[in-house]
């Protein structure tokens, strides 16, 4: 795959080529999205109020191959888990929880997090369009608009001053003298086995398939873009699937491509589109959709802007902490899942239950 993308940065050129890299795994989430429902918000919602915890499982499922498959690149050689974004800045837990909490109730008021509205979207769903609209713009006004500054002050970032980077991978491997490549191996295949504990989960072939694919996605944004990023002549982030910021940056893409080079984020936010699109298409479910309700829009638009400027504060969303950080073994990443989880809890008790006191 190294010596692949290295013909590709070759011929493309570094910014279409890690593009390339976002549209593969974008169009392999959208997919999953689409044919295999995978989706945090649903995950939540069956788990809460459905009795079902196998599209949770898919979540974990995703997750330990996303954090075997990383690892074992760092392993190969061929990826520095060091470099990677959660772990090259200082982690600050009341960003994690703040953020996450925010994000999570957005989520619940919005119906859905950023990547499955992407994918709503990408069925035809006009709902969901102004949703990833607001929650776009909403992210760069706190991320570099004019909440900026107000954010900068509450949660200044900083980069890792200290040998350990702020992952448990690095932490364990402190304490017990292990390699950081086997530890986090270990914890991946842990985490991997504790998603197939279950009968009703191992039945479900389609959900494992998805599932493996979603950390497979995972997994070759981190490797594509490292390789990019090492062997192309442009400074490069290094990162992986992300759905808050990378939408404003799209939509910026998309208003002035012809003053700026496309990247990994908006091939990432296409791909999912254009996979979501396919999959809709396959399962006969693409139908033009909008909302009738101004009580619904409204509160959907006010969903979008939590879940934009929560992202933000918080270094990630359901799959950008819930997956990329998560790949990592960042500490940020089940703290603020965590809190996304609560946030997301207490808006769906409101929307459902109204706080009534059960009789």
């Amino acid at each position: 795959m190294t010596a692949f993308l290295e013909t590709l940065v070759d011929r493309l050129g570094d910014d279409l080529a890690v593009t390339l890299v976002g549209l593969l795994g974008g169009v392999m989430l959208g997919l999953a999205a689409r044919l295999g429902r995978f989706c945090t918000m649903g995950a939540i919602e069956d788990l809460l109020y459905g009795g079902s915890d196998l599209r949770m499982r898919m979540w974990v499922l995703a997750i330990g191959v996303a954090i075997t498959g990383s690892f074992a690149l760092d392993a190969a050689g061929v990826f520095a888990v060091e470099r990677s974004y959660y772990l090259s800045i200082r982690w600050m837990p009341l960003a994690s929880i703040l953020g996450g909490l925010t994000f999570g109730y957005g989520m619940a008021l919005a119906g859905n997090c950023g990547f499955g509205s992407i994918a709503r979207l990408g069925g035809g769903d006009m709902r969901a369009f102004v949703i990833v609209l607001v929650m776009g713009v909403s992210a760069f006004v706190v991320l570099s608009g004019p909440l900026a500054g107000l954010r900068v002050w509450a949660f200044p970032q900083s980069e890792v001053v200290i040998d350990m980077p702020p992952g448990l991978a690095h932490l364990l491997s402190h304490l017990t003298g292990m390699a950081v490549p086997t530890v986090g191996i270990l914890v991946g295949l842990c985490v991997t086995a504790a998603a197939l504990a279950s009968r009703a989960f191992l039945a479900r072939p389609a959900m494992l398939f998805w599932g493996t694919c979603v950390g497979a996605a995972i997994v070759i944004g981190w490797a594509g873009s490292y390789a990019v990023a090492q062997h192309g002549f442009t400074a490069m982030p290094i990162v992986s699937h992300s759905f808050s910021a990378p939408v404003g940056e799209s939509l910026l893409w998309w208003m002035t491509g012809s003053a700026r080079a496309p990247s990994f984020a908006v091939g990432s936010v296409t791909g999912v589109i254009l996979g979501a699109f396919a999959g809709s298409l396959v399962k006969g479910h693409f139908r033009w959709e909008a909302c009738e309700d101004p009580r619904e829009l409204r509160r959907q638009i006010t969903g979008a802007a939590l879940m934009g400027a929560g992202a933000v504060v918080a270094l990630g969303c359901t799959i950008g902490q819930g997956l990329s950080a998560m790949s990592m073994l960042a500490f940020s990443a089940p703290v603020t899942f965590a809190a996304i989880f609560a946030g997301a809890a207490f808006g769906l008790r409101q929307l459902i239950e109204g706080f009534q006191p059960a009789e």
